[in-house]
């Protein structure tokens, strides 16, 4: 489609800067209904399409139709498995596998190095687990350490939430990694071993390394955040624990590492494909959880599935972001604005990658949710994986880490980090606004020296 729009004559404006300048509205009108006027994001998401779509000039008859499209096509490939993923991790934690997870690697690990056996926990749990619900349940074990042996909290915490962060904006099947492969055409599985090579250094000098210099920082949680634990009897074993909630990560690098070396059986070939797709691999995840950690041990179907409900309601708002973003990124594509900025962009004198992940930053410091500044990123930076030939997988972790950058008060993480562990504003930039920022920044610099290898 033409970039020609009347407005655009009528300020005597070239169609390509009307184009670029109407982007820029778009995105500020979607910040400040967002920010400032608390809309919920689906509805800002498709106010801010409408309004793309008329400043962009698109026939009014088109406008619907590819709203709904954007919505049907992102949404067709991912809802299944975010929301299996999200029933998957609400049985891990309520099975009490985290639980277990953390108490033998502190165990393992002992008192000294502590900060490293909270690091894991939080990578390991945090893989099947959403970031808010792995933050409710794990920072309990952080207070109970406390409580034990007099270590400061903040320095305790770090790691932990690093280790959720972490997973949450680099590996699949988090939703917005999910969803940014999407958008730029990438392979989950590929991207989940890419996002490990990049996770884990920038776990280490975020967490534990980082840690060390907050040390003097007071905490002062409230007695609401006392440490309410299973007891010992309860929990699954720590063997069980491990293998179930990483079965998706040992299912989709193992899946992703045969494709790489196919088979000269054509059927073997096909039998392979199919249990490789992610979707089939959260399936099969889920249903040998259901029997390791429920049936297994002796509980009723009933009970084990009680907690599906809840999980699919706390992952019902993630997917209506993710929509509307659908419906933002289809209206750019349609109106033909989508391809001039990837033209455009490809010519400036910054690696595609900085720049994606550059965007993705300033949508994080003005959005506040780092799902929506990463999808919303990923819309206008995603012509440039096409027309530079840039690597899809290292764009959606160059995205990630600029979606995780600078979290301040309009991150319910921030939010929820502060009142937790009782802490002031500037006790909470310097610990968990440094962490994040420092995620954000060396996620970039391991994309970048990975980009040099593939």
């Amino acid at each position: 489609m033409s970039l020609a729009s009347p407005l655009s004559a009528l300020f005597g404006m070239s169609p390509v800067a009307w184009a670029m300048l109407a982007v820029f509205v778009s995105v500020v009108f979607l910040t400040v209904i967002i920010a400032w006027g608390k809309v919920q994001p689906l509805i800002a998401f498709v106010l801010t399409s409408l309004l793309a779509a008329f400043l962009l000039g698109m026939p009014i008859a088109t406008i619907p139709k590819a709203i709904e499209k954007g919505i049907g096509d992102l949404l067709g490939s991912l809802t299944i498995i975010i929301c299996i993923g999200a029933v998957f991790g609400k049985l891990i934690a309520e099975s009490g596998a985290a639980q277990r997870i953390a108490g033998y690697l502190i165990g393992v690990f002992g008192e000294r190095r502590m900060a490293i056996a909270l690091m894991i926990t939080g990578f390991v749990a945090g893989i099947p687990l959403y970031y808010n619900v792995g933050f409710v349940l794990l920072i309990p074990l952080v207070f109970s350490l406390v409580y034990q042996t007099g270590r400061p909290a903040v320095a305790l915490a770090i790691p932990l939430v690093c280790g959720l962060s972490v997973a949450h904006g680099f590996l699949p099947p988090h939703p917005s990694p999910t969803a940014l492969a999407g958008q730029f055409g990438a392979d989950i599985g590929r991207t989940l071993l890419l996002g490990m090579v990049v996770a884990i250094p920038t776990l280490v000098i975020a967490g534990p390394l980082f840690a060390r210099t907050l040390r003097n920082i007071k905490s002062r949680p409230g007695a609401l955040f006392k440490p309410e634990l299973k007891p010992e009897s309860e929990l699954p074993g720590a063997f069980n624990s491990f293998i179930t909630a990483l079965l998706p990560v040992w299912l989709l690098g193992g899946f992703t590492v045969l494709l790489l070396y196919p088979s000269a059986n054509q059927d073997l070939n096909t039998i392979v494909n199919f249990f490789a797709n992610p979707l089939i691999i959260m399936l099969v995840a889920y249903a040998l959880a259901v029997l390791t950690l429920g049936l297994g041990r002796g509980h009723k179907l009933s009970s084990v599935m009680g907690g599906a409900g809840e999980a699919l309601r706390d992952v019902a708002p993630i997917l209506l972001v993710i929509a509307g973003a659908g419906a933002l990124k289809q209206v750019l594509v349609e109106s033909g604005v989508s391809a001039e900025l990837g033209r455009s962009l490809s010519t400036l004198p910054v690696p595609p990658l900085v720049l994606g992940w550059l965007i993705a930053l300033i949508l994080r410091i003005c959005l506040g949710s780092a799902t929506v500044a990463g999808l919303t990123a990923a819309g206008i930076v995603a012509p440039l994986v096409a027309s530079t030939g840039t690597d899809a997988g290292l764009m959606v972790l160059a995205v990630g880490a600029g979606s995780l950058m600078c979290s301040h008060v309009n991150d319910s993480g921030f939010w929820m980090f502060k009142e937790y562990m009782g802490l002031s504003l500037k006790d909470t930039f310097r610990s968990w606004t440094l962490m994040e920022t420092l995620v954000g920044l060396f996620g970039l610099l391991f994309v970048m020296i990975l980009s040099v290898f593939i």
